[in-house]
């Protein structure tokens, strides 16, 4: 997930991560060999708290049961696997103080997130002078592994360190658009997004798969996510005669949003994506019924490969639901554990380098909680499954799922 430009780096966080840039090489005598049992530690950046907070914790308590499981299965025999998870309160500048952290902790050789690509975006350059693996869940901005000329088919890898297990824009964006037109069989839209990279980068999306499939954009606006006072873009869909709503942003705005839509007298589905896929969105909803929403993935409790991932996380008694995106966390901290554990049988049983590290990533492929895990050239996932999900009776339903060709 988740402005548009790169928040600016200020000048003692620049220096404090480019001083920092030798951490990825580590005392090779210190644990991991003879019998010695060394710590290392993995990062966790999520919003923690506000209003994304339900995704975030999902997303920690993930990460967590799959370093808990790592160590309980002595998956790498000489190391125990710590998880440090930091709030980034959906705000860039935090993310990014976050990053500077993990890079000073010598122990961290990889980190998972974060929620937002804005928050992304500020994390990145860092990561990336240190050597230090970022694996993110939920990133879907294409622009982050693809660079910014991707729509013109000129891609190019920014930051060799970043990695994810969700899938871009460009595909969930197209799938949405495809379900619309061809499935829902709506041909007039009305869209909508919040500015932020993920909503504004979704938006754009499916606005060009959707027109090219021949399909009307009947009016556009944009919102600021922190309010939650839309009764005047309530107003402009009514009068539009929209069939849809499509909006890019998250649950917090979506959800008064489509109720205010409502309240104006448009009876109609507003649809976005896997941003606004989560029980709270019925919650700031009274009137959710018969909303769209894609999200990465087949439904995680219909796939054997997450039985497991279900019952451990149920005895685990977490107290919050693992949503949106815990199968994909599970998956993304696996991915860094099964780095360290190639580089680390390679490094003569001692604890590996972040350039180890890095450079296992492109060995790692394992059988996870979403289905086969691997990274393409760019550090994108290779499974490009989407589902559609339809509010009924206070739940999200699954309607539809799909492997999507990239263009």
């Amino acid at each position: 997930m988740r402005q548009r430009s790169l928040i600016a780096i200020t000048a003692a966080l620049t220096a404090g991560a480019l001083t920092l840039t030798a951490c990825g090489s580590r005392d090779d005598s210190k644990g991991g060999g003879d019998g010695e049992n060394a710590t290392v530690v993995i990062g966790l950046d999520a919003p923690l708290t506000g209003d994304l907070s339900a995704l975030g914790m999902g997303i920690r308590n993930s990460a967590d049961l799959a370093v808990k499981n790592a160590n309980a299965q002595k998956v790498v025999d000489g190391i125990t696997f710590k998880l440090d998870a930091k709030d980034d309160q959906a705000q860039p500048s935090v993310g990014q103080q976050n990053a500077v952290s993990f890079i000073n902790d010598k122990d961290v050789l990889g980190v998972v997130g974060p929620l937002n690509s804005s928050v992304s975006q500020s994390m990145q350059k860092p990561f990336n002078d240190a050597n230090l693996v970022q694996v993110s869940p939920a990133n879907t901005g294409t622009e982050l592994t693809q660079g910014d000329n991707w729509k013109s088919g000129d891609k190019k890898r920014p930051f060799k360190t970043f990695f994810r297990t969700a899938t871009t824009d460009a595909i969930q964006g197209a799938f949405a658009a495809n379900f619309l037109f061809n499935t829902a069989k709506i041909k007039d839209v009305y869209l909508i997004d919040d500015q932020k990279t993920y909503g504004a980068g979704l938006a754009a999306s499916f606005k060009a798969t959707f027109t090219k499939l021949g399909g009307k954009i009947v009016g556009t606006d944009h919102v600021n996510p922190e309010e939650r006072d839309f009764n005047a873009v309530a107003t402009k869909v009514k009068k539009s005669k929209a069939k849809a709503v499509y909006y890019g942003g998250e649950y917090p705005a979506a959800g008064p949003l489509s109720q205010q839509i409502k309240d104006a007298g448009a009876n109609i589905p507003l649809m976005g994506g896997d941003g606004i896929f989560s029980a709270d969105f019925m919650k700031l909803n009274k009137k959710a019924q018969g909303d769209l929403a894609t999200s990465v993935g087949a439904p995680t409790e219909k796939l054997d490969s997450a039985k497991k991932f279900i019952a451990d996380y149920d005895k685990a008694g977490y107290e919050e639901d693992y949503e949106a995106y815990g199968g994909g966390t599970y998956d993304a901290t696996w991915s860094i554990i099964q780095a360290v554990k190639i580089a680390y049988e390679k490094n003569d049983n001692k604890l590996p380098s972040r350039e180890q590290v890095l450079e296992a990533m492109a060995e790692v492929k394992f059988d996870g909680v979403t289905g086969p895990v691997s990274f393409d050239e760019f550090g994108d996932t290779t499974n490009t499954m989407m589902t559609a999900y339809q509010v009924e009776g206070g739940t999200w339903k699954d309607k539809h799922s799909e492997a999507v060709k990239p263009e």
